[in-house]
């Protein structure tokens, strides 16, 4: 079997464009254009009040009803990435069979779209309205959905690592195949936005209720967004990309449920596991896409991280966070931003890094991305998903002639 683990086209849908158009959002990354990202409202009417957030919602025409019992928005936005990669999948049961073709999917969100209204109406009535059941809200049905919406009966696994949720379907995907047990693997992850999500991180005191600004002095806090991105890893080009993923990595610093390990190990420690298993120097990497949420703690310690990685051997790599386009979506950044990590090997455009410019003297300097053009070949990539709990993961995505 082949060593190489290669990456199809992605299917994706997010606030900045989705893969019926990959031109539109490769423009609007390169462009920095924060169309996508508009005040929306959210609570119920009461004794808390209405309160609204920037954040990256997808159009709702651009969304159809799905034919399952659940016709969740959390389903409505995954079925659009998956409509996708049908062909890569067809493909791959063409060769492996529909057996060996596996799924794994990364989500925070298990049916919340449904659920603010439901528990009001229960808390009123005492009573749940018909429409809604706690079978929506399981781990596993986003996993369960994909099988069945595109025929595979291959292992069927669900992620919840908060916002590394992706990253870890991603590098299990890849684990699958290294060990046989798969020949491909539909792997990604999909998050909503719903106003159980918006109230729950506004809570935290972690929303900017202006358009985030990561990795300024002036930063303070996220803009959540909602979005799918999944692909069909497998041994062979399905689609002929020359794209593989070359390199996981994942660490677990444990320090606090909410926030990260300060010092920057813990994603230090990812980023240097997937350059190993990559058999990559630091030197090689061109681009970094940033978790880069725009919250004070993770902005400090991905700066440190990256500069214990970087900061000897390759201090000017391309670095630039997504969030500010996409919105942060949760268990589906991941595969989202390694689905903007592979357009820039394709195109050679960067996404650009949109802030006000005003940096932190607290934290290390990083190379934060000006011009979609690079000055010399973009080939190698790293994203990197920093979640709850120090759930830290990082993915290495190159160009097969590398």
């Amino acid at each position: 079997m082949s060593e190489k683990i290669y990456l199809s086209n992605p299917g994706f849908i997010c606030a900045a464009g989705n893969s019926s158009d990959t031109d539109t959002f490769v423009k609007n990354l390169a462009a920095g254009n924060r169309c996508g990202i508009k005040k929306v409202e959210c609570g119920l009417e009461g004794e808390n009040g209405v309160k609204s957030f920037y954040a990256g919602k997808i159009p709702d025409d651009l969304l159809k009803p799905v034919e399952d019992k659940f016709d969740m928005r959390v389903l409505q936005i995954l079925d659009s990435a998956l409509s996708s990669v049908k062909s890569a999948v067809q493909k791959a049961v063409t060769l492996y069979g529909e057996n060996r073709v596996g799924v794994c999917i990364g989500s925070c969100d298990n049916g919340s779209f449904l659920s603010l209204n439901a528990h009001k109406a229960f808390f009123e009535d005492g009573k749940f309205p018909s429409y809604y059941n706690l079978k929506a809200q399981g781990a596993d049905y986003v996993a369960t959905f994909t099988s069945k919406r595109l025929g595979v009966k291959g292992v069927s696994l669900a992620f919840s690592t908060a916002c590394s949720s992706s990253a870890s379907a991603i590098i299990k995907a890849k684990e699958l195949i290294k060990a046989g047990i798969c020949d491909a693997v539909i792997a990604g992850g999909v998050d909503v936005a719903s106003d159980t999500v918006l109230l729950g991180f506004d809570s935290l005191e972690a929303i900017d209720h202006e358009k985030t600004n990561p990795f300024s002095k002036n930063r303070n806090g996220i803009n959540l967004g909602e979005g799918a991105a999944v692909f069909v890893l497998s041994k062979d080009d399905l689609d002929e990309t020359g794209i593989i993923l070359a390199g996981t990595g994942e660490s677990s610093d444990a320090s606090h449920m909410t926030a990260p390990l300060a010092d920057g190990t813990g994603a230090e420690q990812a980023m240097k596991s997937a350059l190993a298993d990559a058999q990559l120097s630091p030197a090689v990497i061109d681009y970094i896409n940033l978790h880069g949420t725009g919250t004070h703690l993770n902005d400090s310690m991905e700066a440190k991280g990256v500069n214990l990685v970087f900061g000897k051997e390759n201090p000017q790599v391309l670095c630039s966070s997504t969030k500010p386009l996409t919105g942060h979506t949760l268990g589906a950044a991941g595969s989202l931003e390694l689905a903007a990590c592979f357009f820039a090997l394709k195109t050679q455009k960067i996404p650009v890094h949109v802030w006000d410019g005003v940096q932190d003297e607290e934290i290390p300097v990083l190379n934060l991305v000006k011009s979609s053009k690079a000055e010399r070949e973009i080939r190698c990539c790293m994203s990197n998903s920093f979640a709850f709990g120090g759930c830290n993961a990082s993915l290495i995505v190159r160009k097969e002639s590398l």
